[in-house]
């Protein structure tokens, strides 16, 4: 796997001392806003920018979450109602994200092209770029590579997600094994992040210079991104053995616990919650079996109020602690579901057509664009794809996904869809 051998990225010609400095220099006036060295000013505020990115794999149907058309002979048996935002419907089965929905930017005219899951996932995940020869990283490891890292010693992008955990290299792409997800297997904290009882903490040092000596020697005369990878899992292993409380539900008010719901997805997104409290800066949360060919409407009967209680209470309680202004929400799978049911009372895949949730950092609050057609078949708007969605996140936490480039062995790669950019009505 190639390794990236830089980014162009401006916080390489400046140091932390200046930026302490400059922070030195305002003290007792008028704020950041008063720093004499604009890209300074810049450079903190992309620092503190996060992104928690909710995928709910498999497909998501629009007509039962955010574009419901229960007037057409594809709109099944749930009814539309009225939310936060006036003129704008969800479905029924939505009441707690239809009272936030003033605070949401959703996208109703999303197409994308792609009906295999195998390739869908990861054409949007890396957000679509021209083939180049080389694979791209998902969106996870490319804003923990082009954002600057920050200073809470925690690792840049971790992964929620059902069943086993570990450490997810191959999200990484190019960038190299360093740059991957931290997976936390049922939201629970790596198993070996607690040292042994039976060891004490000289023991454990000395343990730890050893595996460093023999590290050092075995990456003599050999490629070693894959052992900075193993340094670099291991030293977030440690971090996070340092930081128990991340993962202790005993420190969890019962009343949080009631409000996400105590069902998966509401236990895993409490935990991305505290995440994102403490500082992390990507967090991913997966949610499984939204893929419903068959028993569609029962599915997402059972389905879609899981995300709709846990949500609004996500979106409640980052905007209740200030962190709504600071963290870039989304909400998508790889694709909707058919206007058409089938034979089984399914919807089948449907990419032409479908709707995500944004909500945050540099976003409108209270917006909708984009429409689809009285049926919910086609859009009837301007259609976006995958790279303007990223082209759209990448602004929001500063990027500028048209002038900034990877370069991978000295060869220049647009981090965005080079033929598209971002979406302007979401953009505050």
């Amino acid at each position: 796997m190639p390794q990236c051998d830089s980014c162009n990225r401006r916080e390489h010609h400046f140091s932390r001392r200046q930026v302490l400095g400059s922070l030195a220099g305002v003290a007792g006036t008028g704020g950041l806003g008063m720093l004499l060295d604009p890209v300074v000013a810049e450079e903190i505020k992309r620092k503190n920018r996060q992104v928690l990115f909710i995928w709910l794999d498999g497909g998501i149907s629009q007509l039962e979450s955010w574009d419901p058309k229960p007037a057409s002979e594809f709109g099944g048996p749930f009814r539309s109602i009225p939310t936060a935002l006036p003129g704008t419907h969800f479905s029924e089965l939505t009441p707690h994200t239809a009272q936030i929905a003033d605070r949401l930017a959703v996208i109703r005219s999303m197409s994308t092209k792609d009906e295999n899951h195998s390739s869908a996932v990861p054409r949007v995940q890396r957000g679509d770029p021209k083939n180049r020869g080389v694979t791209y990283p998902f969106l996870g490891s490319a804003v923990s590579h082009l954002l600057p890292p920050p200073e809470n010693q925690l690792p840049s992008y971790m992964h929620v997600k059902p069943g086993r955990g570990g450490y997810m290299w191959k999200d990484a792409g190019f960038l190299g094994a360093r740059y991957g997800a931290l997976g936390l297997g049922d939201g629970k904290p790596p198993i070996h992040i607690r040292r042994p009882p039976q060891l004490d903490s000289a023991q454990a040092a000395n343990r730890d210079r050893l595996r460093r000596l023999a590290n050092s020697r075995f990456r003599q005369g050999r490629l070693d991104q894959f052992i900075k990878a193993y340094d670099y899992s291991y030293d977030m292993a440690a971090q996070l053995g340092r930081r128990q409380d991340l993962f202790d539900p005993d420190m969890l008010p019962a009343a949080d616990k009631e409000r996400y719901g105590t069902h998966p997805l509401g236990r895993h997104l409490l935990q991305a919650r505290r995440l994102l409290e403490a500082g992390v800066q990507f967090v991913k949360v997966t949610s499984y079996y939204w893929d419903t060919h068959a028993d569609h409407f029962n599915m997402h009967r059972s389905l879609v109020p899981q995300i709709d209680q846990s949500f609004a209470a996500l979106i409640r309680d980052l905007e209740e602690r200030g962190l709504l202004d600071q963290v870039v929400v989304v909400l998508m799978s790889e694709f909707g579901r058919t206007p058409k049911i089938n034979n089984r009372c399914g919807r089948d895949h449907w990419p032409e057509a479908w709707s995500l949730v944004l909500a945050g950092a540099g976003l409108r609050r209270g917006v909708v664009v984009g429409k689809t057609t009285a049926n919910g078949a086609w859009c009837d708007s301007d259609e976006y794809d995958v790279g303007h969605l990223f082209h759209t996140i990448f602004h929001c936490l500063g990027i500028d996904a048209t002038a900034q480039q990877y370069v991978n062995r000295g060869q220049p790669l647009p981090i965005a869809h080079e033929e598209m950019t971002v979406i302007q009505e979401v953009l505050a």
